[in-house]
C-alpha cells in the first residue's frame, strides 16, 4: 500500500513507518512545514520515500493520512484527488482540543467520508467530532531498550519551547520542583530557561540534544519529571518508561491512564510531586524498581506491534 502523509510529528511517524508499506512524504525545496521530507534526526527505513508535489500528481496513492486542517486542500491540489472522496483518508488528531475545551468542535466534525483517529482516549472524549466516526489508536514506541542507570541525582524534564508554551507545559512549576530535585531540561529551544525562571545553573540546566543522544542522557537521570498541564500525551513520558525510568507526573489529561500504580507518582498537587521526586532522589533502589515496572507496563500497552496491528486493522476497514 502507498500511504501519503506529511512529516509533522517525528516521534509518532518513526513508529508508524515501521510497518510493511511504502510511505510517501512530501518534500519541497525549502523543506518547510509542508515539505520537510525524510527525518534528519530519527531513523526511518528505506520504505519512506520523498515525493515532490509535481510527482504526486501521477503517484499511486492508496490512503491519505491528514494531520492538519489545511492538508486536505494541499492533497487535493497536489494529487488532483479529494481525500475521503476520490482516495480513502483518515484524519490523525495528535492534539488535545484548545480554547473553549468542552465546546471545541473538531475541524472534521460531521463528515461521512473519513475517520478521525485520536492518539488517546482523553482526546476522543474532549473533542466534539459530531457524526464523524472517531477511533482511538494509542501510541506505539520503538523500544530504545532498558538503558536506565539513574546515576545522576537529577530529574529529566523533556519539553520543547518551555518558555513560549509556559503554563501549557508547566514551566511555571519548575522553580518549586527544582527546590526538591535539580532539573535537566531537554528539548528544542530550551536554552536560557533556568535564567528566565530565576534559577541557578545547578538547579536547572538546559540541553538541546540530537534524538540519537537523548534517550541515553535521559536514562542517566534518577527520574523523569512530567509537569505538563495540557497536552495530548507527551511521547517523551512513554519513552522514559520504556527506558526504565520512574515517573513523577502531573495527573492531567492522559497521564492518569499511562502511568499505573507502582511505576511512579501522579498528583495534581505540585508539593506531592516534589516529595515524590525527593524520595526517588534519596532512594535509588526504589527508583530502579518502579522504573522497571514502568518499562514492563509501557511495553505491554504502548508496544510497537500492538500499534502497527491496530493501524493495519483500521486501514483495511477504511479502504474496504
Amino acid at each position: 500500500m502507498n500511504i501519503l502523509l506529511w512529516h509533522v510529528h517525528g516521534s509518532w511517524t518513526t513508529a508508524f513507518v515501521q510497518g510493511p508499506h511504502t510511505y510517501l512524504v512530501p518534500v519541497t525545496p525549502d523543506r518547510g512545514p509542508d515539505g520537510l521530507g525524510r527525518a534528519r534526526t530519527f531513523s526511518w527505513p528505506e520504505s519512506v520515500r520523498e515525493v515532490t508535489p509535481a510527482e504526486l500528481a501521477d503517484a499511486a496513492v492508496d490512503l491519505v493520512i491528514l494531520q492538519r486542517p489545511h492538508e486536505a486542500e494541499l492533497a487535493e491540489r497536489w494529487l488532483g484527488r479529494r481525500p475521503g472522496r476520490d482516495v480513502p483518508a483518515v484524519y490523525l488528531e495528535h492534539n488535545a482540543p484548545d480554547g473553549a475545551v468542552p465546546l471545541t468542535r473538531h475541524p472534521c466534525a460531521d463528515r461521512d467520508d473519513l475517520t478521525i483517529v485520536h492518539v488517546t482516549h482523553f482526546n476522543r472524549l474532549f473533542w466534539d467530532s459530531g457524526r464523524t466516526r472517531a477511533e482511538v489508536i494509542e501510541h506505539g514506541i520503538v523500544d530504545p531498550g532498558h538503558l536506565y542507570t539513574g546515576a545522576l541525582p537529577r530529574a529529566a524534564v523533556v519539553v520543547n519551547e518551555p518558555i513560549r508554551r509556559g503554563r501549557y507545559t508547566g514551566t511555571d512549576l519548575l522553580p518549586e520542583l527544582s527546590r526538591a530535585v535539580p532539573l535537566d531540561v531537554f528539548g528544542m529551544r530550551t536554552q536560557g530557561v533556568g535564567e528566565q525562571l530565576g534559577l541557578s545553573e545547578d538547579r536547572c540546566r538546559a540541553y538541546e540534544l540530537p534524538q540519537r543522544d537523548l534517550h541515553r542522557a535521559m536514562a542517566e537521570r534518577r527520574l523523569y519529571l512530567h509537569p505538563v498541564r495540557w497536552t495530548s500525551l507527551g511521547l517523551s513520558l512513554l519513552e522514559a518508561m520504556h527506558l526504565g525510568m520512574p515517573v513523577v507526573a502531573l495527573a492531567a489529561t492522559e497521564a492518569v491512564e499511562a502511568v499505573p500504580p507502582g511505576t511512579g507518582i501522579l498528583s495534581t498537587r505540585p508539593e506531592v510531586l516534589a516529595r515524590a521526586a525527593l524520595h526517588y532522589l534519596n532512594e535509588p533502589q526504589a527508583a530502579a524498581e518502579d522504573g522497571a515496572r514502568a518499562r514492563q507496563c509501557a511495553l505491554e500497552r504502548y508496544g510497537l506491534k500492538r500499534f502497527l496491528d491496530d493501524w493495519e486493522r483500521l486501514m483495511t476497514e477504511v479502504r474496504s
